[in-house]
């Protein structure tokens, strides 16, 4: 292939490196020409995939193609590889990257660190190694990789139809990187602290550490922040403090940045602040308890005016591509409410399900307490995808949001975002399988909106959620909602402003507004009646008094319809799908030492609390009391599974260093991709560290692994040194040839594993696994869907190589454990053949 290559000055940062130092020298690869391929994969927002290329990668089959050469889909037509060339403007473009592959061969005279600067790919396999992509061409992932003397090869998964791509030598060993910085808002008159991120590239081909980064403001205080451990060949976002002075003026604040090795700068940059006036919309940083990571939510402050009584929280939730102060800016100051809009994690990020819906509730509860808002005036709204996002988070926690206002919004991923689900002719397999995803299934929680108010806006010429989602649910609504308006803006397209006030209508439409505010809360105490659904207490566990702790049936909808008398101290009503269920009497009064249930037709007299609270387990269709809170060893509502509920919890990566030399390296790579992925997906920030951080059960682990964080184990038993320190000897053993699920074996090196287990040693943290019984199995998890939204797995799930070529047929079992975390008390899904 034809390569230019560009030799240019050194563009380093005045200061950037020790004056004893020689300057990197620095040059940049462009490719000019590709070899190319149309799709040769489905899959989508499935568990499972097919795909040519990667069973190839998997079993180790792979060659180089030539011109000419063919593949054939699995299923489907046979394709053929051809070469693609540049356009005008530096970007290929082609069926082959719309889904396909796009292979580049680039010489290196020697071994040597670049800087892979590409857009527009799903991922990439650097000399077999996978790295993340960015689908959505925002060309602010730029990640260190090792070339090789000679020929390299970087086999590009095709994303949206188009694909940029160069290697740009670095600038230093350890490079601060300013295009996806995550910087906040300084305020004037502010004395608080304020937190930031910037990615932090370690171009070595080994382990950084021993850094320091050094914030210094032009106005204010220098400040020094420990840089984690970076593996080798690694970016990731450092979260760093910034002390501005009290009295700033100005409408910037350049902040200097310096990234220290044994008190010497080998990098630095300068980033810059904007500085709010008080009422002006701002951007509030805050810690991320998902991954430690800084993440940020624009605000629209309330304006002076109106009572002295706490201000409303209107919740916000932006649409695709939009950032969220690009959403709060979209709204006019009130004098009653601030407008709060969080990030999604990105602008794209997850739909606001899985951890956007997280997300959305971590803002929910920082703001409130930054902004001492009224908890009863908490009001729920968004956009698009954000009008999706109301739809989902309101319905999942009804009790939170006084009032729900989606815009534009689209019902679920059945209705518009094409998630797969499984039909009639089903196998239990798939069946099983597609319970996972039953949490996003908005029109199975449709009672829980009978709490809300509810206002529905939308364009009725809008051509990207088309007005039929609207009209769906207001007629679903209509059959049982007591609250609700439905306004569509004739001839309205999907963004429209009618009216020349400040602020957009399709989201700041003055009428809606005057729904939430005539809209209040109840009182915990003073509800009488609970109708609540929910698909998963792990997602969503609570109503005002009443919680759902554990399923019969697991990740199938679970409803309690319970009235409260307080004249008699009674509780009575009708539960679907509940195992174990606790009503919080500490808030409702009167208060008393004993209570009588009717629980599906069967009464309970004299029942006492337990710490402030009524528990109730459901055997064989007879409700029971509980004298005691259950065993934190069993399923709860904070350690419930399914697979990626365990990437939270401050979350942290530990890959294998005793297994093969081939097995290790796979392991760390799969932990760089999995990290580099929710970075650019989640704008996350994840440590990883190696097995030799953990010591065998009975044994003090190393300083600095919090016994309580989750963590995400690379490997086997055999190839993995923190597996038995972690898991132990449980239920759910992955090994060299053989994974062991109870007293079912399965056998070969072609296995792969994605599980989740409750962490040993700890009350509160979980593990998940990701790893395989060989390098079939392992390098199979390279590419599973577990960071896109609209697709999950159980707790644990065992695929065969097989999959690539037959699709869910390959899958080889699923299934939930039971309820403290067995096999024999869970359900189970087996392909037939085991």
């Amino acid at each position: 292939l034809r390569l230019t290559l560009f030799v240019a000055t050194p563009l380093l940062v005045a200061g950037a490196l020790p004056a004893q130092q020689k300057p990197l020298e620095s040059f940049e690869i462009t490719v000019t020409e590709l070899l190319g391929i149309p799709s040769v994969s489905r899959g989508g927002r499935s568990p499972f995939w097919t795909d040519a290329v990667q069973a190839k990668i998997v079993a180790g089959s792979w060659s180089r193609p030539k011109e000419g050469d063919t593949l054939t889909v699995p299923g489907g037509p046979t394709r053929t590889w051809t070469k693609l060339r540049v356009n005008g403007d530096a970007w290929f473009q082609g069926p082959a990257l719309a889904g396909g592959y796009a292979l580049a061969v680039v010489p290196s005279p020697k071994e040597q660190v670049m800087l892979l600067d590409a857009s527009g790919h799903g991922m990439v396999y650097v000399n077999g190694e996978p790295r993340a992509g960015d689908p959505y061409s925002h060309g602010n992932l730029r990640l260190p990789v090792l070339l090789r003397k000679g020929e390299n090869e970087l086999l590009f998964q095709g994303g949206r139809g188009r694909l940029r791509l160069k290697l740009v030598s670095p600038e230093a060993a350890a490079e601060l990187d300013p295009r996806d910085a995550t910087l906040p808002d300084a305020r004037l008159r502010s004395r608080d602290d304020l937190w930031a991120a910037i990615p932090l590239l370690n171009a070595t081909n080994d382990a950084a550490t021993g850094l320091t980064l050094r914030a210094t403001p032009a106005q204010g205080t220098p400040t020094d922040t420990p840089v984690p451990a970076l593996v080798a060949l690694s970016g990731r976002k450092i979260g760093f403090r910034i002390r501005p002075a009290r009295n700033l003026t100005g409408t910037e604040l350049p902040v200097k940045l310096e990234v220290h090795r044994r008190g010497k700068a080998i990098h630095a940059i300068t980033v810059k602040l904007r500085v709010r006036k008080l009422h002006e919309s701002y951007k509030q940083t805050f810690i991320s308890d998902i991954d430690g990571s800084v993440q940020y939510y624009g605000v629209q402050p309330a304006v002076p005016g109106g009572t002295s009584e706490p201000k409303a929280l209107v919740l916000s939730l932006h649409g695709a591509s939009v950032e969220g102060i690009g959403q709060a800016d979209a709204y006019s100051p009130k004098t009653w409410a601030h407008v709060v809009a969080p990030t999604n994690r990105r602008p794209f990020g997850f739909d606001w399900e899985d951890w956007g819906r997280w997300d959305a509730m971590e803002v929910l509860a920082d703001a409130r307490k930054r902004l001492g808002t009224d908890p009863r005036r908490t009001y729920l709204t968004g956009h698009s995808m954000g009008g999706h996002g109301t739809w989902h988070v309101g319905v999942t926690f009804p009790d939170q949001f006084a009032a729900i206002a989606p815009s534009a919004g689209w019902i679920s991923f059945f209705s518009y975002g094409g998630a797969w689900r499984p039909g009639a002719s089903s196998t239990p397999v798939e069946h099983l399988l597609g319970r996972v995803v039953n949490p996003s299934d908005t029109l199975s929680l449709l009672k829980n909106y009978g709490q809300q108010g509810v206002y529905i806006l939308h364009g009725s010429a809008d051509d990207n959620v088309p007005a039929d989602q609207a009209r769906e649910m207001a007629r679903r609504l209509g059959e049982f909602h007591r609250d609700w308006t439905y306004f569509e803006q004739p001839g309205a397209g999907h963004w429209w402003d009618a009216s020349d006030e400040p602020g957009a209508d399709c989201v700041d439409w003055q009428p809606l507004f005057e729904l939430f505010s005539r809209r209040m809360l109840p009182l915990t105490a003073s509800v009488r009646h609970v109708d609540f659904s929910t698909a998963s207490p792990g997602v969503s566990s609570r109503c005002h008094w009443l919680e759902i702790l554990g399923q019969e049936k697991a990740l199938q909808l679970s409803h309690a319809d319970l009235r409260w008398d307080p004249g008699i101290r009674r509780f009575r009503g009708a539960t679907q799908n509940i195992s174990r269920l606790a009503l919080d009497v500490a808030s409702l009064p009167p208060t008393s030492d004993h209570y009588l249930l009717e629980l599906d037709g069967q009464k309970l007299e004299k029942v006492r609390p337990v710490e402030g609270r009524l528990l109730l387990q459901r055997t064989a269709g007879t409700w029971r009391t509980l004298n005691t809170a259950p065993a934190a060893e069993r399923k709860n509502p904070a350690r419930y599974g399914t697979f990626k509920s365990a990437f939270r919890n401050r979350v942290l990566f530990v890959y294998g260093t005793r297994g093969t030399e081939a097995e290790n390296a796979w392991s760390l790579a799969k932990a760089r991709f999995d990290a580099e992925s929710f970075w650019y997906r989640g704008n996350g920030s994840i440590d990883i560290v190696p097995d030799t951080a953990f010591r065998a059960p009975g044994k003090a682990s190393k300083k600095g692994v919090d016994p309580d964080r989750n963590v995400i184990l690379y490997g086997n038993r055999q190839s993995n040194g923190a597996w038995d320190a972690l898991l132990g000897s449980g239920p759910v053993t992955v090994e060299r040839g053989m994974i062991r699920v109870g007293e079912r074996k399965l056998t070969g090196d072609n296995l792969a594993s994605l599980m989740v287990r409750p962490r040993q040693g700890s009350a509160v943290a979980l593990v998940g696994v990701v790893g395989g019984s060989g390098l079939p199995g392992m390098r199979l998890t390279d590419r599973a869907p577990y960071f896109i939204s609209g697709a999950g797995y159980p707790d644990v799930t065992l695929l065969g190589t097989e999959m690539l070529e037959r699709g869910s047929a390959g899958v080889r079992g699923a299934g939930f454990f039971g309820p403290k975390w067995d096999v024999e008390g869970g359900e189970w899904a087996w392909a037939p053949t085991e």
